[in-house]
């Protein structure tokens, strides 16, 4: 499978030691998951993406990226192959606009369904699909489903968002129907247009953190607040990271369950339900 990392913060900041310092850091995940890696982050409003079919660790290119990237929104991926082969097309994060994807999982008997799957999509977008992996398919309904709300490229409510996660985990769930215990449905996926930043545990291991026990900057950052080193009592972080795993350093980390969906806003407001509409609390 692959590992996911997603970060929004009030202030551009730098991820390199999520990206390549820290010991579990995404770019030592791609020890294990060594079928290609994708780094976007947004400037100026715009998503900038890179992206190899290579093992990270070993990238020149991951290793330079990962030590200049500073942005309020970051989305990484490192891809273990389950369906399509090694190309940059089949490679994470995939783009439409100002959204970008990424998804870790598996539908079982893709070829068997992949008709239906595109079925489910907006015709009009079916083309903007050059690769040939699930993942890619997956993120195009998730793209028809939030069409049904309002056009791609006007800003929207991470509500609106998340109602689009939980439509398409609804039709894809009918689409391929009753899977076995051995190979499972697995939608654990995450979106963001650099204003909002949302995922969905959808049966792989997804964690968030908003706040440190100590921020080692503390004395030099003009944004801290209280919500920088203790759980949010407002709803309102100054920064959300959603990983696949929690990574080592100063962040508290909680671990999401299968049905859990989690998003951040443009303004940083914190948001938590189940795939069934059921809100949760910011801090459990």
């Amino acid at each position: 499978m692959c590992r996911l990392f997603g970060f929004r913060s009030v202030i551009p900041s730098q991820v390199h030691r999520s990206l390549l310092a820290a010991e579990n850091a995404i770019g030592t995940q791609s020890e294990e998951h060594p079928d290609g890696w994708g780094v976007a982050y947004y400037v100026d409003g715009s998503p900038h993406i890179t992206k190899s079919p290579t093992l990270a660790l070993g990238d020149q290119l991951f290793l330079r990226l990962s030590g200049v990237v500073s942005s309020e929104t970051v989305l990484a991926h490192v891809r273990k192959a389950t369906v399509g082969n090694k190309t940059v097309l089949n490679t994470h994060p995939f783009q439409y606009g100002r959204w970008v994807f990424a998804h870790n999982g598996n539908v079982p008997a893709f070829t068997e369904h992949r008709e239906t799957l595109m079925g489910l999509i907006e015709p009009r977008l079916r083309r903007f699909i050059l690769g040939d992996t699930d993942s890619e398919a997956i993120f195009h309904v998730l793209l028809t489903q939030m069409l049904a709300d309002a056009p791609l490229d006007r800003a929207r409510p991470v509500s609106s968002v998340i109602q689009g996660l939980r439509r398409t985990l609804e039709v894809i769930s009918a689409a391929v129907g009753e899977t076995s215990v051995n190979d499972p449905l697995l939608l654990t996926l995450m979106i963001t247009d650099g204003r909002v930043l949302a995922a969905c545990h959808g049966g792989k291991d997804l964690y968030w953190s908003s706040y440190k026990k100590h921020c080692s900057d503390r004395d030099a950052c003009a944004s801290l607040s209280p919500e920088c080193e203790a759980p949010t009592t407002t709803g309102r972080v100054n920064h959300c990271i959603i990983s696949s795993e929690p990574l080592q350093g100063e962040n508290v980390w909680e671990r999401l369950t299968h049905g859990d969906v989690i998003g951040v806003d443009e303004n940083m407001f914190v948001t938590r339900s189940r795939l069934d509409g059921r809100h949760l609390p910011i801090v459990t």
